[in-house]
């Protein structure tokens, strides 16, 4: 005894075909009867026939179809199914719903700061993003740590005490994980990048060391840089625009720094950065907030053989480059990550807007 296949494979052309023999039970003429009528009522409602199970082969009269009319009636029945529901009038789908739109916001221009990251740094600023639901100085550092981004104890004890919330204008979220504009055309650099330039800089801001802050701004990355080398080293930032200058002593007077000020170990200047600030030069790091079309000669003159510069490069196209200088004078230079700042230019030209 055969059993039929189940489910789509079964339709009443299957049945139909066994019909056209001679050997069929009056039992199973009433099966088929009964299926094609239920087929007709169906496919008049716009409905495709439901599969249902064949009842067994009632003995030897009935013979079983071949498999090559079960695989024609099966290709029919598909078929049919298709048609009809082709002639089913569905309501129409609702659009997808559309996500609204992030306000673009034209960036504030500084000649110290960056504007957004690029490639993997640009990638990596969605996984920083960490403002919205962080209300500490304290909560930011740790959510910059669990991302990866500060990796060294040391950086992570300076930012933790330097609040950054001093550093921002007033009422400004302070602890969102990017660039705030401060005036003149200038901003404030997202916290993550200026831990990533603490933890590229951590082996040459040791205690006793010199650092070099080029576009100083608010004074937040020089005074980190002093509390890293201490009363025994030196940190110096350079700013062009005299009126942030200003804003910038007043910051660090506030913060965890302000003992550094006071004793000289750390000073901010107004001036060009692009020439440096040869007075307290060699430096052990070199910090450059803007980027230059190339490494600045007169700043790698005033690089201490073993110190490190880190500095965007490039117009359209920039990378952050590590410049690492060896004992004989000579240069090694390697790309941390694409980037994309704000060109390290003149004072005019950056209260014009470049």
């Amino acid at each position: 005894m055969t059993r039929a296949p189940p489910g789509d494979m079964l339709d009443s052309r299957a049945h139909v075909a066994t019909a056209e023999t001679d050997d069929v039970s009056p039992k199973c003429r009433r099966w088929e009867n009964e299926r094609e009528r239920e087929k007709i009522e169906t496919e008049s409602n716009g409905m495709p026939p439901p599969p249902v199970a064949t009842p067994l082969a009632c003995g030897s009269r009935c013979r079983a179809p071949s498999p090559l009319k079960l695989l024609a009636a099966a290709v029919a029945a598909v078929e049919a199914r298709t048609r009809s529901v082709r002639r089913r009038r569905l309501p129409p789908s609702p659009p997808p719903p559309v996500a609204p739109l992030a306000l673009s916001r034209r960036p504030s221009s500084s000649s110290s700061h960056h504007l957004f990251g690029g490639n993997s740094l640009f990638s990596q600023m969605e996984r920083y993003w960490t403002g919205r639901g962080i209300s500490s100085n304290k909560g930011l550092v740790e959510q910059l740590q669990n991302y990866g981004v500060i990796r060294s104890k040391k950086v992570a004890e300076v930012m933790e005490k330097l609040d950054r919330g001093l550093f921002v204008p007033e009422g400004a979220p302070a602890y969102v994980d990017n660039p705030m504009p401060i005036g003149h055309n200038a901003t404030i650099s997202a916290p993550h990048m200026h831990a990533t330039c603490l933890e590229l800089l951590e082996k040459n801001l040791q205690p006793g060391m010199r650092a070099l802050d080029i576009g100083s701004g608010t004074g937040y990355l020089t005074a980190c840089f002093a509390m890293m080398v201490g009363l025994q080293g030196r940190a110096v930032g350079v700013e062009h625009i005299s009126e942030l200058v200003a804003d910038s002593v007043k910051n660090v007077q506030r913060s965890a720094a302000a003992p550094l000020l006071k004793e000289g170990a750390l000073s901010l200047h107004v001036g060009d950065g692009r020439l440096g600030w040869p007075e307290h030069a060699p430096y052990d790091a070199i910090h450059v907030g803007a980027a230059a079309p190339e490494i600045p000669k007169a700043l790698v003159d005033q690089l201490k053989p073993g110190g490190r510069m880190v500095i965007p490069v490039g117009n359209v196209f920039q990378d952050l480059k590590v410049v690492d200088k060896n004992s004989d004078g000579s240069i090694s230079v390697h790309d941390e990550t694409s980037v994309r700042y704000v060109p390290l230019t003149s004072r005019d030209a950056q209260l014009r807007g470049f």
